[in-house]
């Protein structure tokens, strides 16, 4: 699918030879690019222009990248590609965790990033494209609107989790490795650390509470992980 010439892409970061190279790199791909140097200033073009994508640097004035992930994830899904000179497993993981959809070690090549872009988008819009929701005694999984209701009560989850779980869901009592998890959920291009899957796998159950109920997210121990249905 090709990209079409709206799709806009906002780029937060505050090295403007970054910003004017990844613009170079977008325009001849036909996006629309917008760049903001400051965090702050980034939330409010977001609201305005209402991106497509964003590409968010990690160490930014004003607010950082984290705290600019957390609040565009309470308003909106999204992609949003972050970018960092950090390239510790930590970095990768928080900015997972906290709703990105990829991420990028600086230094890059720009064709990189332009593949990811468009390989996310292609993630995103393929979500969009129909109905899909899975339904269980006392759980109801949306991923269309991003909703997930537990004994009939609507619970709040980040993307990332929403979309582990419907996966899982999805294959009910089929084992699947880390890799595999990240891989269907993440994209395979993601170069990201298993333990991610771990962490999010932790925080699903906190929320979900499956005691009593005859489904559960079951650790199989040297492999991976299964939605068990009794």
């Amino acid at each position: 699918m090709g990209v079409n010439s709206k799709t806009r892409v906002l780029v937060i970061d505050d090295d403007v030879n970054i910003c004017e190279l990844i613009r170079l790199y977008m325009e001849k791909e036909g996006f629309e690019v917008v760049t903001v140097y400051n965090g702050n200033k980034a939330l409010e073009v977001f609201r305005s222009m209402a991106p497509n994508i964003v590409i968010l640097d990690i160490m930014l004035p004003g607010a950082d990248g984290w705290q600019v992930c957390r609040e565009i994830r309470k308003i909106s899904n999204i992609p949003v590609i972050m970018l960092s000179a950090k390239g510790k497993t930590f970095d990768k993981v928080l900015g997972l965790e906290l709703g990105a959809d990829d991420y990028l070690v600086k230094p890059f090549e720009p064709k990189e990033l332009v593949a990811r872009v468009k390989a996310v988008l292609r993630r995103y819009e393929h979500k969009d494209s129909d109905v899909q929701e899975i339904v269980y005694p006392n759980l109801i999984i949306n991923k269309t609107n991003y909703t997930l209701k537990v004994n009939g009560k609507d619970m709040e989850f980040p993307p990332k989790e929403l979309e582990l779980l419907y996966f899982l869901a999805s294959n009910p009592n089929k084992v699947f490795t880390r890799e595999q998890l990240l891989e269907q959920v993440w994209g395979f291009d993601f170069y990201g650390d298993s333990r991610t899957v771990d962490v999010h796998i932790k925080r699903l159950r906190e929320k979900l509470d499956s005691e009593g109920q005859n489904w559960q997210l079951k650790t199989v121990w040297g492999v991976g992980y299964k939605f068990e249905v009794k």
